[in-house]
């Protein structure tokens, strides 16, 4: 086990050639790196740059740098925080302009463009529906959500499972613990209740009572967690 002074984790070797990144203060995993082909023998933090090195049996080592996230980066964290198929129209606007296709701000506007709908696009949607007519910007807007699509599903691999309502399946930003003993998004258990017989999502057996109480250990691990992936931009570079 290595610890970094300065940093809220620490990372752990294993004989799966693995190396876990840890939060020091929730004990949740927060990266695992499996860049090595044997076993990994030893990790050290650079005590003056955002750097981590491992070195294995298989005569590598790897450098793995800590940076600071970019713009791009911005639109990862907000997906962590608030799943992009709710994001407002507003949030959607403020995506294309860090895209760098402010010129359709105005028509996703007037047209009500929110996350769902910014996902469900097609070229046919803007050339048809939405009336623009370059063939270039047409095709830089498809790969622009491509690549935010891909984005997306890269993001959800690794979220730890419990951190995942197991209603909508998202990443949860207002846990609650429902009579039944386990946590969900506030809005999708509330939805549940209502329009559901009121039955538990996980077990089907009735629910004593529709009271929910806030999770605040949950959320508190959940926040610890994409504050850490905001950071944690790994590239490891083969020596």
């Amino acid at each position: 086990m290595f610890s970094s002074s300065n940093l809220f984790f620490f990372l752990s070797r294993s004989v799966d050639k693995s190396i876990i990144i840890w939060d020091s203060i929730s004990g949740v995993p927060l990266h695992t790196l499996v860049q090595h082909k044997r076993y990994v023998t030893a990790c050290a933090f650079a005590r003056d740059l955002p750097l981590i090195a491992t070195g294995s049996m298989d005569k590598t080592v790897n450098i793995w740098r800590i940076g600071l996230k970019n713009t791009s980066d911005d639109h990862l964290a907000t997906k962590l925080r608030h799943s992009v198929q709710h994001w407002s129209e507003d949030e959607v606007c403020s995506w294309l302009s860090a895209e760098d296709l402010q010129e359709l701000v105005v028509i996703f506007k007037s047209n009500n463009i929110d996350g769902q709908e910014l996902l469900n696009l097609t070229e046919k949607n803007l050339m048809s529906d939405l009336k623009i007519e370059s063939l270039g910007l047409r095709n830089k807007t498809m790969r622009k959500i491509e690549e935010l699509k891909s984005k997306i599903e890269s993001t959800c691999v690794g979220i730890p499972d419990e951190f995942l309502c197991p209603i909508a399946r998202d990443i949860m930003t207002d846990p609650v613990i429902a009579s039944d003993g386990y946590s969900y998004e506030r809005e999708a258990i509330e939805n549940w209740i209502n329009t559901k017989k009121r039955t538990s999502p996980m077990t089907n057996m009735p629910l004593e009572s529709t009271l929910i109480t806030p999770n605040r250990t949950l959320k508190m691990a959940i926040d610890r967690w994409i504050d850490a992936q905001q950071v944690l931009q790994m590239t490891t570079h083969q020596k």
